[in-house]
């Protein structure tokens, strides 16, 4: 039994809460954990947490990050970002932090840069597109000048 969808077909999510659609039409959900929980679930998540979320009902990449801060990891981070955007033109992809907010606009402002945004416009982006807090702290905000400038949408590494 096939599902008349090509393989070479994005998948569709079911609704179209808390999805943010890139520059080049790339789809990713950016969600609270809670609301992780209690939405269907993705294909492929990445989780910025002080602890991992051990999910058993998706694939996903954990991401250690706590509240208010920046990424334990600074390349973890940038891989399993990478990952989600290249997996998000064929799959449900999702970013989440516990709060939905400070961590994940964060993270979809890297994204935006991969998706086509301008490095410069990235924290506006994000802010317009998703959430207007997005990119909580001072700390955030540093972070991404020193990650976004050296993006490209074909970063190998």
């Amino acid at each position: 039994m096939t599902s008349g969808r090509s393989p070479d077909e994005p998948k569709i999510w079911p609704g179209q809460e808390h999805l943010v659609r890139l520059p080049d039409g790339v789809l990713i959900r950016g969600s609270s954990l809670k609301q992780s929980k209690v939405l269907p679930p993705p294909d492929f998540g990445v989780y910025l947490l002080g602890k991992d979320p051990r999910f058993t009902d998706r694939e996903y990449r954990w991401v250690k990050w706590r509240d208010f801060s920046i990424p334990s990891s600074t390349a973890g981070t940038l891989e399993a970002l990478r990952q989600a955007y290249g997996r998000a033109s064929k799959e449900r992809v999702e970013i989440a932090c516990r709060g939905g907010v400070g961590r994940t606009g964060t993270a979809l402002a890297v994204v935006a840069v991969l998706g086509g945004i301008q490095a410069s416009d990235a924290v506006e982006w994000v802010r317009h597109n998703y959430h207007p807090k997005a990119v909580e702290t001072l700390g955030q905000r540093r972070w991404l000048l020193t990650v976004l400038p050296d993006l490209t949408l074909n970063d190998d590494h």
